[in-house]
């Protein structure tokens, strides 16, 4: 029985990485059961930045895509920042990966090659910084093919929505009062975290209503505030956030369906439904424009053309007309902790303090005014000293 034991204990570490298999088609409910270790197994075309982000902030060790990570329709930041954080990423695992690996499957994965035990689940190709920088390069040259694209999704847009876009019509009444009040919405996007840090002096001052857009709403309570409207399709809030307080904002279908009504219900909670083609942002934006907001400030939402196609959604057309609907009043957040950011660090803080300070002593000692002032320092420091050793 020893000498079996000893053999096993002295059996070879096989090669590659070892963890515990998430699985799951949709990114955004896989990062909720996510701890740091496992293996991320998704169905993710076009892995865009957010999705990369939220993987890489949950501490996977890998990622295997049963899908192809970079299509070559537009350049998608998403597996570029998974090789930033040292992340391997096995691409175009085939469509079986998620059928023939479970839910807390202890896999291996050796290259470009998944197991479970001794079995091959699955062979894809295993992703570098350099196949990733080839496959970007590609999809740039075909980049003019999704403009088109985009700005017909536009124009459909437009036709769709004109009369909410231009006349307000369809947008639901809320108990919250927005009328001539500064509003903060935010998404849970691009640099969010350091963003609305950066804007705690604001918020401290200006006490702005606060907006949750979806999972915004959670990074808010993160940050130490209570959101006073939550809006979105509700399928990456927390119950806790959604029990808050806050007023709920259904996003729902242009036919009226709304899937995340359902779970609101299910809590017990009232919420207003708000039926519309665009994006849960672009819903949340418009609201705050029509019931009367002086000034929206957005942190973390889409701004710029590669976000916009990075997302991989023709419904994020209507997020570039939003922003020209209410374009008068919204000042974007985006990036203020890069401007703001400080170049001084504390070592040399210190520094420029201690020489100010010596700066200051040699004048004192120089000046006639301050050789005054250094005697009678010095002589309430010998009153203090006579009076303190009196006390002993």
């Amino acid at each position: 029985m020893r000498i079996a034991t000893l053999r096993r204990a002295r059996q070879p570490e096989l090669p590659g990485i070892t963890g515990v298999a998430r699985v799951d088609a949709r990114t955004k409910n896989l990062t909720k059961r996510l701890r740091p270790g496992d293996i991320a197994v998704i169905d993710h075309v076009d892995l865009d930045r957010i999705a990369a982000e939220t993987l890489a902030d949950r501490g996977v060790a890998a990622v295997v895509n049963a899908a192809t990570s970079i299509s070559g329709r537009y350049p998608n930041l998403g597996p570029e920042i998974l090789m930033t954080h040292g992340i391997p990423l096995i691409d175009a695992a085939g469509p079986a990966v998620l059928t023939d690996l479970r839910e807390g499957d202890v896999v291996r994965l050796d290259g470009d090659t998944v197991y479970a035990g001794d079995r091959i689940i699955a062979k894809g190709a295993a992703q570098t910084i350099e196949t990733v920088h080839e496959a970007m390069a590609e999809a740039r040259a075909g980049l003019a093919v999704q403009l088109e694209a985009f700005a017909a999704n536009t124009m459909e847009f437009l036709r769709r929505e004109r009369d909410l876009l231009l006349d307000g019509i369809g947008v639901p009444e809320i108990v919250t009062d927005l009328e001539g009040k500064q509003v903060l919405v935010v998404v849970r996007g691009y640099h969010y975290r350091e963003d609305l840090d950066v804007l705690r002096p604001y918020i401290r001052e200006y006490r702005p209503v606060l907006i949750g857009v979806d999972g915004g709403a959670d990074a808010l309570i993160e940050a130490g505030y209570t959101p006073a409207l939550i809006v979105g399709d509700m399928d990456s809030v927390s119950d806790a956030a959604l029990g808050c307080g806050a007023e709920l904002v259904v996003h729902a279908y242009r036919d009226g369906r709304a899937p995340g009504l359902e779970r609101v219900e299910s809590l017990g909670l009232p919420a207003v439904v708000f039926p519309a083609t665009g994006t849960s942002e672009d819903v949340a934006l418009l609201l705050a424009d029509d019931k009367g907001a002086s000034l929206i400030v957005a942190v973390g939402t889409h701004a710029t053309l590669v976000e916009f196609l990075d997302k991989g959604r023709s419904g994020m057309a209507s997020t570039f007309l939003t922003r020209l609907r209410v374009g008068g009043k919204l000042v974007d957040a985006k990036g203020v902790s890069r401007l703001y950011r400080s170049r001084i660090s504390t070592s040399s803080l210190f520094v420029l303090v201690l020489a100010a300070l010596l700066t200051l002593g040699v004048v004192l000692a120089l000046s006639p005014v301050g050789q005054v002032y250094m005697t009678l320092i010095g002589a309430r420091w010998d009153a203090f000293t006579s009076w303190l050793t009196g006390l002993f």
